[in-house]
């Protein structure tokens, strides 16, 4: 099999499985017609609600287990709660919370920090985060830490930034090279959020010089990104996420794991050019582990 071959196949293993979007679907469209129901007084399974995070950016990957999904409530809620004497943005999550459990009676539902979690049997958590829609397109949202307060985030333009570039600059080898990055991640433990991977990712394609070819060249990719990956300093501790310029941090060194898969995908490539597929398939492996085929 050529390269192209090999990194098509790769990918219908690293994509979320079907029947895993169909669960997701059918979640999330329960959790959304029952908060339509209590606070929007209609029972659409649609209204009102968003997908955001990496499953809003397109770049989840096989093994998610995070599905983060904003819901807007009405203005007329956030003029409740904000007239509270004390953290009523814990009273509001705690509403939501209460108004999701009428559904998922028997599934673990909790309201922390600023959103409300339910966690399935299966291994997947849907963290629902209750918004209001504000006059710039932006989102305000509940922070119940510290008596509460009130903050600003905006995952619409997060996403239309992403799907921009992906689509117009880079020929959609930045949502691979997002799932790819997660693959390598999970398999490695390395401390990363996908929205770090994901804010690195778009910052680094712009520039990289193959961002128009396809899967032929998606050996590179990897080999590129993990690359710059490992010679970001490791000083540096934050970064702005594209479209909103919120702040993303880092949760730990990634520079010596990314180090690393750069020496397996430099091996692999060379394996590659000289007719040893078989040992250029167990580099790529040692990267990304079974689910390269």
């Amino acid at each position: 099999m050529s390269v192209a071959d090999n990194f098509r196949a790769f990918r219908a293993n690293y994509l979320i499985p079907s029947a895993t979007v169909s669960n997701i679907s059918y979640r999330y469209k329960r959790i959304t017609r029952q908060l339509n129901k209590d606070f929007w007084n209609t029972e659409s399974e649609t209204a009102h609600s968003l997908y955001v995070g990496s499953y809003g950016r397109d770049t989840a990957a096989n093994g998610v287990s995070d599905l983060d999904v904003a819901f807007t409530l009405p203005n007329s809620v956030y003029q409740k709660y904000n007239g509270y004497a004390g953290n009523g943005q814990s009273a509001l999550l705690q509403a939501v919370r209460d108004s999701i459990g009428r559904t998922y009676a028997n599934s673990y539902v909790g309201a922390d920090g600023q959103v409300v979690a339910i966690n399935f049997t299966d291994g997947i958590r849907f963290e629902i985060l209750p918004v209001f829609v504000n006059t710039e397109n932006t989102f305000t949202f509940a922070d119940t830490n510290n008596g509460g307060s009130w903050k600003v985030c905006d995952p619409r333009g997060e996403m239309s930034f992403f799907s921009a570039r992906d689509s117009v600059t880079a020929n959609g080898n930045l949502k691979a090279i997002g799932r790819m990055a997660r693959i390598w991640r999970d398999r490695h433990s390395v401390p990363m959020s996908g929205m770090l991977i994901d804010t690195l990712a778009y910052q680094w394609i712009s520039d990289w010089a193959h961002r128009d070819k396809s899967y032929l060249y998606h050996d590179y990719l990897v080999r590129d990104f993990m690359l710059y990956l490992s010679q970001i300093p490791s000083t540096q501790t934050y970064w702005r996420a594209p479209g909103s310029g919120s702040y993303v941090y880092k949760k730990g060194n990634f520079q010596t794991a990314a180090a690393t898969a750069y020496q397996a995908a430099l091996s692999a490539i060379d394996h590659e050019a000289n007719e040893r597929p078989a040992t250029a398939r167990n580099k790529w492996r040692e990267i990304f582990g079974p689910t390269y085929p």
